[in-house]
This record gives structure tokens, C-alpha cells and sequence, in this order.
């Protein structure tokens, strides 16, 4: 009796310390995964942190200089081509997409405003729909490629971007028609050109659009069923298939609005530098890709805030301006870029694999 009284005993204490030592496992566990579990209901928080910390230390640095009116009007009409063009590309990607076509298309749908204007005479009301409607149809097209023919959206778009610059440089005759010419005779094209004073800092049309279009996605992407079926495509499309989402149309749809939203950054182009030159905006590509990595929306497709995406521009504005301010080298924007991408993808691994 006393023997099994013992070995009960022993049980018992036995049990209590793996109760305590699991009580202090998850004790230990519980920080990060409170963290965890924060960072993916507010997939946005990261880049958030990242551009505030960035602001702050340039403002520490720089004072004055950084902190004006100047300064913040610099880094929005900087980033905004790189947000909208950002934005089309956060759709694409949240369904476990790319698309490598966004720049050349942005590109060649200014030149079809700008040729249809003035090589064949068109209103510019018209001309610019004719923008739009270009850009739609090579997005639609790529979605078509990736949803009907299941080919993969890399391939897909890689081809586009070679097809569309091509026939860019061919339709053009790689030929720049002047700011002048267009303030002259059609200066609806340079709408998102145009500047107006908000509490001494000087603003365009294009950085209003790009925060409208940014706050709009975010809302839709969030609050309408539509929205939940990108999301739902881009984590898991078998099991969105088997939930009653039409996942072709959903893909077909992204790519779509993609590619009208990469046509608006090809207005706002215009309004930016003033002419329509079918050799700008090489760098659209890398640079919107960036902007949505460092914006903490994952490549694997699922999970993100569009509103990240914002950030991640603005990061990328802040750096870029903080330290042409304190006279550095530009390489070393590159390099802090380049350690930034890497330390959001890692971010968002870790994620995952906490989450899982």
C-alpha cells in the first residue's frame, strides 16, 4: 500500500513538473507568438514601423532640412509612378502572381494617348480612353495566358514585357513628343501634372490619385467579397475552387484592373515629366516589385495590406532622399534597399513559420 502510495506520489510530482515546464514553454512562446499573430492580422505594421524609424533617424540627422514642406513634397511626387504602378502589381501578387509587364505596359499606354493625339487627331478625352482601354486589354490577355492556358504567370508576363516594349519602340518610332507641344494643344495629358499649395507643401493630382487609388484598394480588398476571393485564390486556389469562388474570372479580373491601373500611371507619367517619352519608366519593374516586398506582402500569395505597399514606396522615397540630403553616394540607397528586401522576406518566413 505504501508502495503504490509512493509511486502515486511520484506520478503526481512527475506530472506538476511537466505541467510547470509547459506552462513555461508557453510562457516563452507566448510573446512571440502574440507578435506573430499581430504582425498577421496587421500585415502592414512592419513596413509601418520601418518608414517611421526612417523618418525619424533622417530628421535626427538632417533636422530642418528634412523635416519641411520641401522635403515631403519631394518624396511623394517621387514615389508616386512607383505607388500606383505598386498598387496593380500588389493585386497580381497577392494571388501568388508577378507581373513583369507592368512598366512596359504603363509605357505604351501613354504613347497610345500621346500618338493618338497628335498623329491622328483625336480629343484627348478620347485618346486617353483608348490609353486605358490598351492597358486593360494586354492585362486582361495575361490573365487569360495564366487562368485558361495555366501557363505560369512569370513566363507569361516576361514574354508580355519583351512583346510590349517592342511594339512600343515600333508604334512610337522611338519618338518624344515635347512638353511644349503638349501644354499647347493637349494639356489634359499633364492632369496628374498639375500642382496645388497644401499647408506649404506643393502636391499633383497624381500623388492625390495615388493615395485615392491606394485607400480605395484597401477598402475592397478588405470589406467586399471580391476582395476575400483575391486573397482566398492566393492562399490556396484548389480549396477557393471547391468554396464556390471562380478562380479563372478572379485571376483573369486581377490581371485586368492590373493592367488599367498600370494605363493610369502611364497618364500620371506623362503629368510627370511633362512629355510622352517611349523610353521612360525602365525601372518600373524592380521598383514596384520592391515597394510591395518591402511592403510586407508575401510572394507566396495570400497575405498583405495594400497599404504596406504604400510604405514600402515611401520607404524606399524617404532613403532615397534622406541620404542624397547628407551627400551620399547613391549606391548606397541600393544597398540599404537591397538589405531591406532580403529582411522582409525573411520577416515573412518567419511568419509563416510561427504560424504554422
Amino acid at each position: 500500500m505504501s508502495e503504490t502510495t509512493q509511486s502515486s506520489d511520484s506520478y503526481e510530482s512527475a506530472a506538476n513538473r511537466a505541467e510547470r515546464v509547459a506552462e513555461f514553454e508557453q510562457h516563452n512562446r507566448g510573446f512571440v507568438g502574440r507578435l506573430q499573430h499581430i504582425l498577421h492580422l496587421n500585415p502592414s505594421f512592419v513596413p509601418l514601423i520601418v518608414l517611421l524609424g526612417s523618418i525619424l533617424m533622417f530628421g535626427l540627422l538632417l533636422g530642418s532640412k528634412f523635416f519641411s514642406p520641401f522635403a515631403l513634397t519631394l518624396i511623394l511626387q517621387q514615389v508616386q509612378i512607383v505607388g500606383i504602378v505598386a498598387a496593380a502589381q500588389s493585386l497580381v501578387i497577392l494571388t501568388a502572381g508577378i507581373d513583369l509587364s507592368v512598366g512596359a505596359i504603363m509605357v505604351f499606354s501613354s504613347v497610345v494617348m500621346g500618338q493618338f493625339t497628335f498623329r491622328y487627331g483625336l480629343p484627348p478625352t478620347i485618346a486617353i480612353a483608348c490609353g486605358l482601354a490598351v492597358g486593360t486589354a494586354i492585362g486582361a490577355l495575361n490573365g487569360w495566358l495564366v487562368a485558361r492556358v495555366k501557363l505560369p504567370p512569370f513566363i507569361v508576363t516576361l514574354g508580355m514585357w519583351q512583346i510590349v516594349l517592342a511594339t512600343n519602340f515600333l508604334y512610337s518610332a522611338n519618338e518624344t513628343i515635347r512638353s511644349q507641344d503638349i501644354e499647347a494643344q493637349a494639356p489634359l495629358l499633364q492632369l496628374f501634372g498639375a500642382k496645388f499649395d497644401v499647408g506649404g507643401a506643393v502636391l499633383t493630382v497624381g500623388v492625390v490619385f495615388m493615395l485615392i487609388l491606394v485607400f480605395v484598394l484597401a477598402y475592397v480588398l478588405k470589406h467586399t467579397a471580391w476582395g476575400r476571393h483575391v486573397y482566398a485564390v492566393g492562399d490556396d486556389p484548389e480549396a477557393a475552387e471547391l468554396s464556390g469562388v471562380n478562380v479563372k474570372r478572379t485571376l483573369i479580373q486581377v490581371y485586368a484592373l492590373a493592367g488599367l491601373i498600370c494605363a493610369f500611371a502611364g497618364w500620371a507619367l506623362i503629368g510627370r515629366i511633362g512629355s510622352v517619352s517611349p523610353t521612360s519608366g525602365q525601372l518600373a519593374n524592380i521598383e514596384s516589385i520592391t515597394a510591395v516586398v518591402i511592403g510586407g506582402i508575401s510572394l507566396f500569395g495570400g497575405r498583405g495590406s495594400i497599404l504596406g505597399t504604400l510604405f514600402g514606396a515611401l520607404i524606399v522615397g524617404v532613403f532615397t532622399l534622406g541620404l542624397r540630403l547628407m551627400g551620399a553616394d547613391a549606391q548606397w540607397t541600393y544597398l540599404l534597399i537591397g538589405l531591406l528586401i532580403i529582411a522582409a522576406v525573411a520577416v515573412d518566413q518567419w511568419i509563416r513559420k510561427v504560424s504554422g
